[in-house]
């Protein structure tokens, strides 16, 4: 049997950049021969080993045939004549139909083999799919417009975008899961360039289908003179694309992407403005985030940046009582780092348009130190002396409002003057 190192590693080796990660393909081997060397089963749909040393994983080498909609409609076959070439040709991207043998201890050796012009493809720049069936999992949709994101200067092939569109207008799209759509555009968004995904995503028309609240916001005005950049899905992908640059965590940039959805439901006659959108865009991002099923931390910090960042782009003109309110409501006294995510979300948003890039905020430090005092308030101590006092059946409300007033002044004490 043979051992083949295949795929993203060969790729990111020829681009000279750091592999990730490695996927092994075996050619020539029964299940029953991986075992007897030691390697252990696992996985149901096809053979997959566990190698018994560095525990990475080993799959036979395969062919596949499409049996029903989605990505799981796949029947898989393996055998020990099944080659190399006919392996790889079930891959995506030429670029990632690419391999090298591998000998014992993890050495490359040999040339790449490339049956299907994947190095050609990276020296252009191009996706290109390797073959028709490209059309029988739509998942590659998704993973060619992850792709772009990460190397954004790649362009998808002429021929490549006209499947994927394909795909789109015969349903097969639709098929995606959830927890496939949400894992997939969340690994986009942490890539250094994750507006290129959405382009990508719109120009085959994916993204009507799978995140129709982001596509939604393609055209719509907005204040030029606050957004000089005008469309709001252009600002969007500004965002997204400065939190990306600071290396912000996922949950940041998925309430970058989804801060400003309200922004598409606004009435025509209202437009370029956009009063009340932040209610709106509470309301949409709720059922998207329960339909693609978002982790809470996501979720959460997406809602709160959803309904509180245009507050916070106003605190310059707030007193200690309304920054209070604010952190009180934000929950921002019991959660501080999240407050924190929050805030470099807002900072995102704004700047994120047209030569906004370098737009001062003062915004966040002001708000850093009116949590600062605010949390400096020993809440229990009031408690105490409230209990103690004897405040009766009003004992909560009372503490409530003494902590509450006491934050105040130290919020007051705490912010400059003038």
């Amino acid at each position: 049997m043979k051992i083949y190192v295949v795929g993203g590693a060969i790729r990111d080796e020829m681009l000279g950049l750091a592999v990730r990660d490695r996927d092994y393909v075996v050619v020539g081997a029964t299940p029953e021969q991986m075992a007897a060397q030691g390697y252990r089963p696992v996985g149901k749909d096809f053979p997959v080993f566990l190698h018994p040393q560095t525990q990475e994983e080993y799959a036979l080498a395969r062919t596949e045939r499409k049996t029903a909609a989605g990505y799981h409609g796949f029947q898989f076959f393996y055998a020990p004549d099944v080659t190399l070439e006919e392996d790889l040709a079930r891959r995506d991207l030429t670029i990632n139909a690419m391999a090298r043998e591998v000998q014992p201890g993890g050495v490359l050796t040999g040339p790449v083999v490339d049956p299907f012009g994947g190095a050609n493809d990276l020296r252009e720049r191009v996706f290109r799919h390797v073959s028709e069936a490209f059309l029988e999992d739509p998942v590659r949709i998704l993973r060619v417009a992850r792709f772009a994101a990460r190397f954004a200067d790649f362009t998808v092939a002429p021929e490549t975008m006209a499947l994927m569109q394909s795909m789109v207008a015969s349903g097969e799209v639709d098929a995606l899961v959830p927890e496939r759509v949400w894992q997939e555009v969340s690994r986009g968004l942490m890539e250094d360039k994750p507006s290129r995904m959405f382009a990508v995503l719109r120009e085959c028309g994916a993204l009507a289908r799978v995140l129709p609240e982001v596509d939604s916001l393609f055209g719509v005005p907005q204040r030029a003179d606050y957004h000089p950049e005008v469309d709001t899905g252009i600002h969007v992908m500004m965002v997204i694309d400065h939190a990306a640059a600071q290396g912000y965590a996922l949950p940041v940039r998925f309430a970058a992407l989804t801060h400003d959805l309200g922004k598409a439901t606004t009435p025509e006659d209202v437009l370029p403005r956009h009063i009340g959108h932040e209610g709106r865009s509470v309301d949409l991002l709720k059922p998207l985030c329960e339909r693609l099923r978002v982790p809470n931390e996501c979720r959460d910090l997406a809602l709160l940046v959803a309904r509180e960042h245009g507050n916070v782009h106003r605190v310059m003109d707030m007193g200690a009582a309304a920054l209070v309110r604010m952190l009180e409501r934000s929950d921002a006294l019991r959660k501080p780092a999240r407050f924190a995510e929050a805030l470099q979300a807002c900072e995102a948003d704004l700047r994120g348009r047209l030569n906004w890039e370098n737009a001062p905020y003062p915004q966040a430090e002001r708000l850093r130190v009116a949590l600062t005092a605010a949390r400096g308030v020993d809440a229990g101590a009031i408690a105490r002396t409230i209990t103690e006092a004897g405040a009766g059946n009003n004992a909560a409300e009372k503490i409530k409002e003494a902590v509450h007033r006491a934050r105040v002044g130290a919020v007051e004490e705490a912010l400059p003057a003038g």
